[in-house]
């Protein structure tokens, strides 16, 4: 008899980073997905077992509609919580930040809880590296290490902390299985610009590959950020699904997943050699004061001792980076 497939949901589903784990996840017949968000999420096309996703669209701060998707995805095995307003998003609307990347979140995993009141559901939490604000270790040119206290500069960091906490707790008195995720700027992401403070590090080489412009809202090519691919973060994310519970402290569910510190010059380079000289012209650099800010508040660089001691995986280099994207257009 073939195994019962596992049920998972995917919130966020109609995003960027759903759809990349779902595509990953539907080509294996151990699990089936629900996949959720404000929009009807996409089932990927050209998966193996399409028949194993189920889709649904609906408000996830609403708790008749949370009722529902707990349902459909019954009996839970675990949950990705992809949703959230970004960071410049955040910024702009306090509000609907706190409404979205904090009581939905918390009231989603009180859901769980009752639902599930011997606890077990694996719960895998999106956060950020905009948890780390300054001051940042001089010493090290800002990079970031495990002793590092976060210190947020902006909403979205504060409120993906508060999140963090809260989960900590719940894992500790054994609600949920959890880890938190913090995501380095994901690059290079397909489709649209976001509403993301760091949505140019992808637009810069998107942009200009389908000849269209993109602004570098600040004027330092030196600047630096700390970056992973798509596929990176895939492959991550099914490792964390599968981890061992007790390879991080009960109390401290929180891994900064792992990436490279990348210049705009390194990308700007990458983009002339893997895309063609000609695609410069479409970068504009045009300061943005109030995204400056928050970009410069972002940590430069994170250690990532740890979690390549837990097994997961890194990128190269941002030539690497630019030459998966450019060559993933020749397909």
């Amino acid at each position: 008899m073939a195994p019962v497939p596992k049920n998972i949901i995917i919130t966020g589903a109609g995003g960027f980073i759903g759809p990349l784990l779902a595509a990953r996840l539907l080509n294996d017949p151990a699990y089936r997905l629900v996949l959720t968000d404000l929009v009807e999420p996409a089932v990927p096309a050209g998966v193996a077992y399409p028949q194993n996703a189920t889709t649904l669209k609906g408000d996830i701060c609403d708790p008749a509609f949370v009722s529902s998707l707990l349902a459909a995805a019954a009996p839970l095995s675990a949950i990705f919580i992809f949703h959230g307003i970004m960071s410049a998003g955040s910024e702009a609307d306090w509000d609907a930040s706190l409404r979205v990347n904090v009581n939905s979140v918390r009231d989603l995993l009180l859901a769980v809880r009752g639902a599930y009141p011997a606890g077990g559901v694996r719960v895998i939490y999106s956060s950020s590296q905009a948890v780390y604000g300054q001051p940042l270790p001089a010493s090290a040119g800002g990079r970031v290490t495990d002793e590092v206290t976060p210190t947020p500069e902006g909403t979205y960091g504060a409120h993906k902390l508060l999140t963090e906490v809260f989960i900590n707790d719940m894992h500790r008195r054994g609600f949920i299985d959890a880890f938190s995720l913090r995501f380095p700027t994901v690059s290079v992401r397909p489709g649209r610009p976001t509403a993301a403070a760091s949505s140019f590090l992808s637009g810069m080489i998107r942009e200009p590959m389908h000849g269209v412009e993109c602004v570098i809202p600040l004027r330092d090519r030196g600047f630096r950020s700390f970056l992973c691919s798509p596929g990176v973060l895939q492959e991550n994310l099914v490792r964390v699904l599968d981890m061992d519970s007790a390879k991080l402290p009960r109390h401290i569910r929180h891994i900064n997943m792992p990436g490279i510190s990348v210049s705009i010059q390194e990308l700007m380079d990458a983009l002339a050699k893997h895309g063609g000289g000609d695609k410069l012209k479409y970068l504009r650099e045009e300061t943005d004061p109030d995204l400056e800010r928050i970009l410069r508040s972002w940590a430069p660089e994170v250690d990532t001792t740890t979690p390549l001691k837990l097994g997961l995986a890194k990128d190269e280099s941002a030539d690497t980076l630019v030459k998966q994207y450019v060559d993933s257009l020749k397909g």
